[in-house]
């Protein structure tokens, strides 16, 4: 029997029903908010077949065209692998809800997300993180916290809790929030230049909303009476881990202390190893158990070093910043290449400047949009020593490189300031933790060597965090072994003046927002430094594009002359790509872009559409060619394909008799322009450049005056019905 949730979240309407489909699942759950409707399905294993020290959840999202009434393109007209939006929602969903399973649970859990009906402005992706924790705490899977989630946005000033899509492109802010009834479990936000204390404000103000899902949840739960399954935890016990302790304990503290990385992990590796050739072969299956209890003592002495004797394993200060070095232009022939390197972290990035054909073309379930500005975040293995097949980009790469390029958006200017299309590559060529922030860093600092005008200089930080009951330590810039042992990975990028992008995954169940503002205080104290090193290298964007981007060059003419630079089947607009070598774009509006390997191609292109498009202004003087002679005047090309009449009257300050008597076809003659009607018919002068005569002696002005008005109205009034 079904069961449902109705609740009031920022304006609209929020049901969550249960029970209705999807009941072969484990828990399943029903999320309609306003005509976006979002299904999600909790499955999990009830034993587990080898030993682990973690929990395998998968999340899959998946956005069917059909909830937005669109059949897939492509060949085979249906959904196929998941795209980048998929994985990074999938992404999103994961991070709040892993946490907070309980301690042991390694069970293989699986979490469905189906996006039935898109109305195409009440975002999806909260209502999947909502979706999952329903179809969970409402199964028998022993998962016993639930959670809420919402967006912020920041229009004029003004926080707004899930503001709609069509809100959201005028938003200065663009935060999911997660949180259970205690804390913050999750944050991912994209901004522009927004204050610390608004982003603090903004996680406040989400804390009530999610504080009531929560809240109708619990009721529904505690009427429905459900029963959890019982399961066998994956504990470490205490008696077996003091003789270890006892045996290697000092050894290994030694062994991960002050050194360089790879130092590090092989005097470990050589610990662990003489610890399982001692296993006699009778015990072999006690091998797996053995390392993660190895594992569990690295994490103890890490974080005991860092709350009982307030060290860090390497040696560092809790708001020390790893040596920093920065080079820039290494790479010849590439558009703008930097190194970034921060401890044993290194970021390879380059740009490469494209056209207008190099957009990306997004077709989701909205309507299709392009894409001008990527980066693509690249993790090889060699970066952390290890070998392993060279293969697609995986989730972790994909959300690394989608956090980064949140980072950099800010800094991106305009296209009609910058009409490039823009790419990153961030190859990661060592690792040792916060590898997406030196990519912000790197792609900033290679976007200046290609000589973009950026809007703002940005840098990130990675912010952590050891937490043992109301005692806690902020750890500023974390290694990997920071990352590994510690409770949270804080990432923050931005500006002196403010946020561009935040990305916050826990390890424990929840934070309070008051060491959330500290961790951003002291993000913000970092950033500062690391911008004040990037700017000793490279104060400000190079002033001149790499020699070796194409040129573009965007002009505007009248809408109504788009057909006549195209010309009949693109003949002329052919014709001016092949003689220029250049890729050119028209729209509609009258917008034309220019895209050329140098600027001698583009001026040239440019050059003959003006030449096509130019219109005569009145009061200019031009020098053409007569094209064709009538009794009332000539007719002047002035410019290409442009024509007007010089009447016989302003030919000259004397009476013209005959005009064939003064011109002849093909003669060359300089006039000005002195009228154009609403046809654009336009009317010429040659007499208008020239200095009247002085009136004959004895002859009074009145009189030539009169004689001179008779002379114009009578004859051309008789000739102008021909024209």
């Amino acid at each position: 029997m079904s069961q449902t949730i109705s609740l009031e979240i920022g304006g609209r309407t929020m049901t969550i029903e249960i029970g209705k489909i999807g009941r072969q699942a484990d828990g399943s759950a029903l999320v309609r908010y306003g005509d976006t409707i979002m299904f999600c399905a909790a499955t999990s294993k009830k034993e587990i077949k080898e030993p682990r020290n973690f929990l395998p959840l998968i999340v899959d999202y998946r956005e069917n065209t059909y909830a937005a009434g669109k059949i897939p393109g492509g060949f085979f007209k249906r959904e196929g692998k998941p795209s980048e939006r998929e994985i990074l929602v999938s992404r999103l969903i994961d991070r709040p809800i892993r946490p907070l399973f309980p301690s042991g649970y390694f069970y293989d859990t699986q979490i469905v997300a189906l996006l039935l009906s898109a109305d195409l402005e009440n975002e999806p992706d909260t209502l999947g993180i909502i979706g999952a924790s329903a179809a969970l705490y409402f199964s028998d899977i022993p998962f016993t916290t639930p959670i809420g989630a919402v967006k912020v946005g920041l229009i004029d000033g003004q926080l707004i809790i899930n503001p709609t899509a069509s809100q959201l492109e005028q938003s200065l802010l663009n935060m999911t929030v997660a949180g259970t009834e205690e804390g913050i479990v999750m944050i991912e936000a994209g901004a522009i230049e927004v204050e610390e204390e608004k982003i603090v404000e903004a996680i406040e103000l989400a804390q009530e909303p999610i504080r009531e899902i929560i809240r109708q949840q619990k009721e529904l739960y505690e009427r429905l009476n459900i029963k959890k399954r019982e399961f066998t935890p994956v504990e470490i016990r205490e008696e077996k881990l003091s003789e270890m302790r006892e045996k290697i304990g000092g050894e290994l503290l030694e062994a991960m202390q002050g050194k360089t990385k790879k130092e590090r992990e092989a005097q470990v590796e050589a610990i662990l190893k003489r610890l399982l050739e001692s296993v006699p072969p009778e015990k072999e299956e006690e091998i797996e158990e053995i390392k993660n209890y190895f594992y569990e003592l690295q994490k103890r002495l890490v974080r005991e070093l860092i709350l009982n004797e307030g060290r860090r394993i390497d040696g560092r200060g809790f708001d020390d910043i790893r040596p920093i070095s920065i080079e820039v232009g290494l790479l010849p022939r590439t558009h703008g290449s930097a190194l970034f390197t921060r401890g044993e972290t290194q970021c390879l990035a380059t740009v490469t400047l494209g056209t207008f054909e190099d957009v990306q073309i997004l077709d989701g379930i909205g309507e299709e949009a392009e894409k001008r500005f990527m980066l693509h975040y690249n993790f090889p293995p060699f970066s952390v020593g290890e070998v392993a097949f060279m293969r697609a980009p995986g989730r972790r790469e994909i959300g690394h490189g989608a956090l980064a390029e949140r980072a950099i958006l800010p800094a991106i200017p305009d296209e009609d300031t910058f009409p490039y299309t823009i790419r990153i590559v961030s190859d990661i060529l060592e690792s040792n933790g916060s590898s997406s922030m030196a990519t912000v860093c790197g792609g900033i600092l290679s976007l200046m060597d290609a000589g973009v005008p950026l809007t703002m200089m940005i840098a990130g930080i990675a912010i952590g965090l050891v937490k043992e009951n109301d005692r806690y330590v902020l750890l500023t810039d974390i290694a990997g072994y920071e990352d590994h042992f510690g409770d949270m990975d804080f990432k923050v990028a931005g500006t002196e003046k403010g946020v561009t992008a935040i990305q916050m995954d826990l390890k424990i169940p929840s934070l309070p927002t008051q060491i959330i503002r500290e961790a951003l205080i002291k993000a913000r104290q970092a950033r500062a430094l690391v911008l004040e090193k990037m700017r000793e290298v490279l104060p400000a964007p190079r002033p001149e594009l790499s020699p070796y981007a194409p040129r573009i060059i965007t002009l505007f003419i009248n809408p109504e002359k788009v057909s006549e630079v195209i010309g009949p089947a693109g003949k002329v607009i052919k014709k001016i790509i092949a003689a220029t070598n250049t890729k050119i774009d028209i729209e509609e509006t009258g917008k034309i872009t220019i895209a050329a390997p140098n600027m001698e191609g583009a001026e040239k292109a440019k050059q003959m559409i003006r030449e096509i498009t130019v219109e005569a202004e009145v009061g200019k003087v031009y020098t053409g060619k007569i094209v064709r002679l009538e009794d009332y005047g000539a007719f002047v090309e002035i410019l290409p394909n442009i024509v007007g009449l010089l009447h016989i009257s302003e030919v000259a300050h004397h009476r013209i008799r005959n005009i064939r008597d003064v011109f002849k076809l093909g003669q060359t003659v300089t006039v000005k322009v002195i009228s154009i009607d609403e046809d654009h018919k336009i009317r010429l002068s040659k007499k208008a450049l020239e200095t009247p005569p002085p009136p004959p002696a004895g002859t009074k002005p009145w009189a030539r005056k009169d004689t001179q008005r008779r002379g114009f109205y009578q004859q051309p009034f008789k000739n102008l019905r021909k024209y």
